[in-house]
């Protein structure tokens, strides 16, 4: 695959991404915020199953999600994509600037719904400000969706499971969510679109704008023509 057809496919995921957001903020703002079903049942079940063990990892893993961890993610996944000190700032900058943007986006949206959390009582861990769409959803699956790209970037092939690893902790990070009580199912849904979708775009973009060296077809070892341009040369 091309950058140009790579970085039509990005923006057309993003796109459908963020159109199912759309889809779904509207449904949330429709029914005043309340739960829906899918909302109830996910959040009956994490309150009457709340060992102190899975209190104590959720809790953990749920603090992966906010605060400097995922903008040092952010600057790793730069450092991993480039492979001269330029690129890599550059691809860092980026980075934190698709991150930092995307929890803006996210923000204004959650202060536009207004969306009620899930009753206090129900809550084992902190929380603040509305529940649509789960902010630390949508951080941990930028930054997560950062480091897979940069991963994939760097070896498409063996970088597989360490890719696949980083996106189920992007994931669970959302889960810890609605299991901790602090947020419905479809915040941490809607967390999970606004996430892959604002991503989509960024990606689009950078495939659009950044130099060649930055995808992976553009490797030297990947050209099936070297060979011959460089015969050819010598002839």
């Amino acid at each position: 695959m091309n950058r140009e057809d790579a970085a039509r496919l990005a923006g057309r995921t993003g796109l459908a991404a963020l159109a199912g957001f759309g889809l779904l903020a509207v449904v949330v703002v429709a029914t005043d915020g309340t739960a829906l079903s899918l909302d109830d049942g996910s959040h009956s079940w994490s309150v009457a199953h709340r060992p102190d063990v899975a209190v104590a990892v959720a809790r953990g893993l749920t603090a992966t999600g906010t605060g400097v961890i995922p903008y040092v993610l952010a600057v790793v996944a730069g450092i991993i994509a480039g492979r001269t000190a330029r690129q890599r700032l550059l691809a860092a900058v980026t980075s934190l600037v698709c991150l930092g943007a995307g929890q803006g986006l996210r923000y204004a949206v959650m202060s536009l719904i207004a969306r009620p959390r899930p009753p206090r009582e129900d809550w084992v861990t902190h929380a603040s400000g509305w529940s649509f769409p789960s902010g630390h959803t949508t951080t941990a699956a930028l930054a997560a969706g950062l480091l897979v790209i940069a991963v994939l970037i760097r070896a498409p092939g063996r970088g597989r499971p360490i890719a696949l690893l980083i996106g189920c902790w992007g994931a669970l990070v959302g889960l810890t969510r609605v299991y901790l009580g602090v947020h419905w199912f479809t915040d941490v849904f809607g967390g999970w679109l606004l996430g892959v979708g604002w991503l989509g775009l960024c990606l689009g973009a950078a495939l659009r704008w950044f130099p060649a060296e930055f995808t992976v077809g553009s490797m030297p070892s990947s050209r099936p023509d070297a060979a011959g341009d460089a015969q050819s040369t010598a002839e």
